[in-house]
C-alpha cells in the first residue's frame, strides 16, 4: 500500500466539507476525483499531499514513498527560466543528465521557450511548465489538480498516454470525461460531505451510480410506505392508543425519526432564454489581426448563421481567443472588417472571469444583471435560476469572496445567461466547471435559439455541442471542417507522421548463456552523435525565430518560416524522444557491465 487516508474530516467554519473520507492507494491505481464545485476535491488533494492537516483522521504513507502534488495554482519564482523551474524538481546530481528529457516534456506541453523567465510566460504556460516538473520528478504517488486545464487536444492526448503508463499511484481531480474514461480505473465521488467509491472508469461509473441511486430510492420508498401504514395504525383513536404494543410504537418512532438517504441536488434542465436575433448577424470580411509582426488571423471571411454550432480548435497560441475577440468586438481588426447586426446581443464567457466584487452577495450580482429571464416556459426569477445552478439559499446570500473558484465560474456563467444573449461566445468554458454544471450547460446549448462559438480542449464537450469546426493553424489561416472534433482528431492522427518509436530488442530464443546487452552498430553511432544533432536543431530553430522577427512585415516569407519552424520543432521532438531512449539503454548496458 503506497498511501492510506482514514476517516478524513475537514470543516471550514460551520460548513463540513469532508466527512470521513477513506482512501487506499496501491501502485497502478488511477483514481479520478469528481464532485460539484465546492465539495472539497482540491482540499482532499491538499490533505493527501500533507499541505494541510485534517480536523480528524490521518494520512499515512509507506516508508520511502515519494509523493508529488500539482496544485491548481502552482508556486513559481518569476526570475527563473522554464527549464530551471522543471529541473528544480530533480535532485541536483540528476539535473544535467536529464535536461534533454525535461526539454522533451516541455516541448510536448507546448513550452518550447526553455530560457524564458517564468514571470514572462502566460498563466497557461506556467501551469504547463509546473505539470512538466511534476511528471519529471521521481514519484510513487502523483496528485494532480485539473491537469488538463490549459492543454490543447494534442497535449491532452499525449498526457493521457503518459499517465496510462505511469507505474505508481495516481489521484487526480478532473472534469475531462474522456480522461476519466481512458486513464482512470477508479472514481471517487464527493457529495454532501459523503464519499462514494467505484471500481470503474467514467462509463462504468455512470452505470454503477445509477444502480446505487435506484437502490437508495427504492429503500426510501419502502420506508415511506411502512411509515404511512404505521402512522395509520397509530392514529386509530385515543382509546386504542393506550393499549398499543410498546414495541410497535417504538418501531413507528424509529421509522419517523430515521433520516432518509441524502440525494445530491441536481441542476435542472434550463430553458434557453435569448433575445430576438434579426436577419443580419455577424459578418467578417477579409478580417486580419497581427501581434508583434505575427499574423494570428489573416483574410478570414465568414457570416455567422443564426443556428451555428461551431467548435474552435488549434494549438495553444494559434489565435483561438483572438478570433473570438474579433467576433465579440473587444479587439478591432488590423485589416478587413467585422460588422454586427443591430439586434445582435453577445454573451462572452471569457477564460478569466470578470472582476467580481468579493463583498457583493451572489444573489445581488445576478439580480443586477436581470431580475428574471424570459424562457419558453415563461418568466423564471433570478432566484429560481440560481437554484437550478445549485446556488441554494445559503450560497445565494453568501459573499462572492467566500465562494470557491469553481462556484465563481458558475456564477459568472449564470450571469451571462441571465443577460439573454442571442450569440454565445465561450472561451474554454470547461475549465474549473464541475461535470454536473457542464452536463446542464451542454443541454442548454443544444436548445439555445441562437449561434454558439466555443473554444475548448474538452473533446467530450465539443462532440456534444459542435457540428463543425474552425481550425486555427498558427500561421493566420482559419480552416473549416464539416465534422465533429473526434472525427477531426482521428483524421489528424492518420495524417500526422508518427515520431520514430524507440527501438525495442527483438525477442530471441533463449540461449544457453544470455547474450550480453549492447548497442547495435547503428545505435552506437546514434548515441555518439545525437547530442550534436540536437544542438544543431536547436540552433536552427533559434535562427528561424530570429529570421521571423526580421521579416515581420513580409507575409509570404513569414508563412515559409512558420512552416520551417514547425518542421524543426517536430524534428527536435523526435530527437529528444530518441535521446531519452538511447540514454536509458546506455544506463542498462553500464549497469550490466558493472555486475560482471
Amino acid at each position: 500500500m503506497l498511501l492510506t487516508a482514514e476517516k478524513l474530516e475537514k470543516n471550514y467554519g460551520v460548513r463540513q466539507l469532508l466527512g470521513g473520507v477513506t482512501l487506499y492507494l496501491e501502485a497502478g491505481d488511477r483514481v479520478g476525483v469528481i464532485g460539484v464545485n465546492g465539495t472539497g476535491k482540491s482540499t482532499l488533494l491538499r490533505l493527501l499531499a500533507g499541505a494541510e492537516e485534517p480536523d480528524a483522521g490521518r494520512v499515512t504513507a509507506d516508508p520511502g514513498v515519494r509523493t508529488c502534488w500539482l496544485p491548481q495554482d502552482p508556486p513559481y519564482l518569476p526570475e527563473e527560466t522554464a527549464l530551471a523551474h522543471v529541473l528544480k524538481a530533480l535532485p541536483p546530481e540528476e539535473r544535467e543528465t536529464r535536461a534533454y528529457e525535461a526539454k522533451t516534456i516541455l516541448n510536448r506541453l507546448g513550452v518550447g521557450l526553455y530560457d524564458r523567465a517564468m514571470g514572462t510566460l502566460s498563466g497557461g504556460q506556467r501551469k504547463r511548465a509546473s505539470l512538466a516538473a511534476a511528471l519529471l520528478r521521481p514519484s510513487d504517488v502523483l496528485l494532480l489538480d485539473e491537469p488538463t486545464n490549459h492543454l490543447d487536444a494534442e497535449m491532452t492526448l499525449w498526457l493521457e498516454r503518459y499517465l496510462q503508463r505511469y507505474a505508481g499511484g495516481l489521484v487526480m481531480v478532473t472534469h475531462d470525461r474522456w480522461f476519466l474514461q481512458n486513464v482512470c480505473n477508479r472514481i471517487l465521488e464527493l457529495s454532501l460531505a459523503e464519499t462514494y467509491e467505484y471500481e470503474a472508469n467514467w462509463e462504468k461509473y455512470l452505470e454503477l451510480k445509477l444502480a446505487r441511486l435506484e437502490t437508495a430510492a427504492a429503500g426510501e420508498q419502502k420506508r415511506q410506505n411502512l411509515l404511512r401504514i404505521e402512522r395509520q395504525w397509530m392514529m386509530r383513536g385515543a382509546r386504542a392508543r393506550s393499549t398499543k404494543n410498546k414495541a410497535h410504537i417504538q418501531r413507528y418512532e424509529e421509522l419517523r425519526d430515521r433520516e432518509g438517504p441524502a440525494f445530491e441536488e441536481k441542476l435542472d434542465a434550463i430553458s434557453a432564454g435569448a433575445s430576438r436575433l434579426g436577419r443580419k448577424t455577424i459578418e467578417l470580411t477579409d478580417a486580419g489581426k497581427s501581434y508583434g509582426g505575427r499574423r494570428v488571423v489573416s483574410g478570414f471571411t465568414y457570416t455567422v448563421l443564426r443556428n451555428d454550432r461551431i467548435g474552435i480548435v488549434g494549438r495553444n497560441g494559434a489565435g483561438k481567443t483572438t478570433l473570438l475577440n474579433l467576433i465579440a468586438g473587444t479587439v478591432a481588426p488590423d485589416e478587413g472588417r467585422v460588422e454586427r447586426g443591430d439586434t445582435v446581443k453577445i454573451g462572452y464567457f471569457t477564460q478569466d472571469s470578470v472582476s467580481l466584487d468579493p463583498e457583493q452577495t451572489a444573489a445581488a450580482y445576478v439580480r443586477e444583471i436581470a431580475p428574471w429571464l424570459e424562457t419558453a416556459e415563461g418568466r423564471v426569477s433570478a432566484s429560481a435560476m440560481m437554484e437550478r445552478f445549485l446556488f441554494g439559499k445559503d450560497l445565494q446570500y453568501a459573499k462572492i469572496g467566500t465562494l470557491s473558484g469553481g462556484e465563481k465560474r458558475r456564477l459568472f456563467l449564470l450571469g451571462i445567461l441571465m443577460g439573454a444573449p442571442n450569440v454565445l461566445l465561450l472561451d474554454e468554458p470547461t475549465n474549473d466547471l464541475d461535470i454536473d454544471t457542464l452536463t446542464v450547460l451542454e443541454s442548454y446549448l443544444q436548445e439555445f435559439p441562437g449561434a454558439v462559438l466555443a473554444v475548448s480542449h474538452d473533446r467530450y464537450f465539443l462532440d456534444k455541442i459542435a457540428d463543425h469546426l474552425f481550425e486555427l493553424t498558427g500561421d493566420g489561416r482559419v480552416v473549416r471542417h464539416a465534422c465533429s472534433v473526434s472525427e477531426y482528431l482521428e483524421r489528424e492522427k492518420d495524417r500526422r507522421p508518427e515520431a520514430t518509436a524507440p527501438e525495442k530488442p527483438k525477442p530471441a530464443p533463449e540461449p544457453k548463456k544470455r547474450e550480453r546487452l549492447k548497442f547495435t552498430f547503428r545505435e552506437q553511432r546514434e548515441f555518439e552523435t545525437i547530442d550534436a544533432r540536437i544542438a544543431e536543431t536547436e540552433a536552427a530553430l533559434a535562427a528561424a525565430a530570429a529570421e521571423e522577427e526580421a521579416h515581420a512585415s513580409d507575409y509570404v516569407r513569414l508563412q515559409e518560416l512558420a512552416q520551417r519552424k514547425a518542421e524543426l520543432e517536430a524534428e527536435l521532438e523526435r530527437l529528444m524522444d530518441r535521446w531519452v531512449y538511447l540514454n536509458e539503454r546506455n544506463e542498462q548496458i553500464e549497469a550490466e557491465r558493472g555486475k560482471t
